[in-house]
């Protein structure tokens, strides 16, 4: 994977420093955008960027409960616009979790110790990659760039 990432970062780079600063942030943006509709599509489709699906939610005792929440995808609102938010910069394109949600879905991406609640117990979470480039991502921006090069 790091060797796509290379390539595409070696044709693109002397084709993006050509540009004026207006013409990259606008790309950016573009790229931003496909970049977080791509991400949101793996979150629904409970899947890591290189494709394998993710642990499922710990079973429990619910005694009788129905425990609906448990049947629902995970993150539903995390991938939402409101906190996954697109940064850009001429030279940079993005994503990012806003506010305190950074914090879960830290905690979820790279599987780390947390309480479940506040005053509750501590649970060691699994690795769920949330944000990350697949193979079609790289793809996707390379035709980014060339849609804006041509006319």
């Amino acid at each position: 994977m790091t060797d796509d990432i290379d390539a595409l970062s070696g044709w693109v780079e002397p084709l993006l420093r050509k540009m004026d600063t207006a013409e990259r942030r606008k790309l950016m943006k573009v790229i931003s955008r496909d970049l977080r509709k791509a991400n949101q599509e793996r979150m629904k489709q409970q899947e890591d960027p290189d494709g394998q699906r993710w642990e499922p939610r710990k079973k429990r005792n619910l005694r009788g409960k129905k425990g609906a929440i448990r049947k629902k995808a995970m993150f539903t609102k995390l991938r939402t616009a409101k906190y996954l938010k697109i940064r850009t910069s001429p030279d940079e394109a993005g994503l990012a979790f806003a506010g305190p949600v950074g914090r879960i879905a830290a905690i979820h991406h790279f599987g780390l110790r947390a309480k479940v609640d506040k005053d509750g117990p501590v649970y060691d979470y699994p690795a769920r990659r949330l944000l990350g480039f697949g193979r079609e991502d790289l793809e996707r921006i390379a035709d980014r760039v060339l849609e804006h090069i041509e006319p």
